[in-house]
């Protein structure tokens, strides 16, 4: 993404020496100005759009929930699309890649997890020639530690806002790991306590939010793939053949972490699964020993209901033995359907 240069040479070299200090100004978190990768000086958002154009100069912008007045600022500064800062301005927006003239718009969702709950951001990115602004919304790593990278490799930060641009998309996605693997551990953790004992209320509750954090995670994620994968080929506006590879290496990233969300999302569920087939088996081996003792105390119920009648005529009344008879036979009896369930492993 170069142009030709608008600066003399006296112009460049007195820009190298020279060393700004920006006075605070809210929702500016950086604004610096670079070349051939090194980092000539701090520069005011009034004068960002000076710099533009100049040779292996790029404009590096961070800005953190800007208010409207300076989205409209920065717009002038680069002469930027309507819609791409209507979009800018909003948070939610779904994970995309537009492209306005000869500058492209990239929308990105963050995540890490803070208090056992996953916190979702947003990063919206104006890449132009000689140009990167990024405006982070909501829970979101600073990219201060992406800028101290990229300036700690000039020869890497030379290839301008196409490096910058994979510096802060290659960031998003590896701060995906961290929050997979936390989710992970959670996952294995209730897989081991279903195998030693049932789920109980809380466990089941837990599932089911990990289950609705994942699918809120991998849609995120999913269009960040095509975002990532279209940035591999060569149609985009300025796009540096040299870094191919770079973009080609955050697409398998991002695929990564995608095929790790499914798969978690698979074991979950099997977990869940899992545990209503146990907790179906426990409910029918509880059946299985009421039914089987309903069954043996029959017997007794039903000799005793006979006796019970107050007939005068019934025959056994008047045998001696009659009572240790119906006795044995009671005993008998429970004892055949006692060995019977047991060996139908009901009991």
């Amino acid at each position: 993404m170069a142009s030709e240069a608008t600066a003399t040479p006296h112009q460049v070299t007195g820009a190298i020496q020279a060393e700004v200090a920006v006075p605070a100004r809210p929702g500016v978190v950086a604004a610096a100005v670079y070349q051939n990768g090194q980092r000539l000086r701090d520069i005011q958002i009034e004068e960002a759009g000076q710099w533009r154009g100049r040779e292996d100069v790029v404009v590096w912008i961070g800005l953190h929930e800007p208010d409207e007045m300076l989205l409209r600022q920065i717009q002038a500064e680069f002469n930027l699309h309507d819609l791409a800062i209507e979009d800018a301005g909003k948070a939610h927006q779904r994970p995309k890649l537009e492209i306005y003239g000869d500058a492209i718009f990239v929308v990105a969702r963050t995540a890490h997890m803070a208090d056992d709950q996953i916190s979702f951001g947003e990063t919206h990115l104006f890449v132009g020639r000689g140009y990167v602004i990024s405006v982070r919304h909501g829970a979101s790593t600073s990219y201060m530690a992406v800028r101290q990278r990229c300036e700690a490799s000039p020869a890497a930060l030379a290839h301008g806002e196409n490096y910058i641009l994979y510096s802060i998309l290659d960031f998003i996605v590896d701060n995906y790991m961290p929050v997979v693997e936390a989710i992970h551990s959670e996952v294995e953790e209730l897989e081991d306590r279903l195998l030693r004992d049932r789920l109980d209320k809380a466990d089941i509750e837990r599932l089911y939010l990990l289950r609705r954090n994942l699918l809120r995670l991998r849609n995120a994620v999913v269009p960040l793939v095509d975002v990532c994968r279209r940035h591999e080929h060569l149609e985009l506006p300025g796009m540096d053949a040299a870094m191919q590879h770079l973009f080609r290496d955050v697409t398998d990233h991002v695929r990564r972490v995608q095929e790790d969300i499914d798969a978690l999302r698979e074991v979950l569920a099997f977990t869940f699964e899992a545990s209503l087939m146990i907790g179906q088996s426990e409910q029918t081996e509880i059946s299985r020993k009421l039914a089987s003792w309903a069954a043996i105390l029959a017997v007794p119920t039903a000799i005793a209901g006979i006796y019970g009648m107050n007939f005068e005529d019934m025959p056994e009344l008047r045998f001696r033995y009659g009572y240790f008879v119906v006795l044995a036979i009671i005993v008998g009896l429970c004892v055949t359907l006692y060995r019977f369930f047991r060996r139908a492993r009901w009991l």
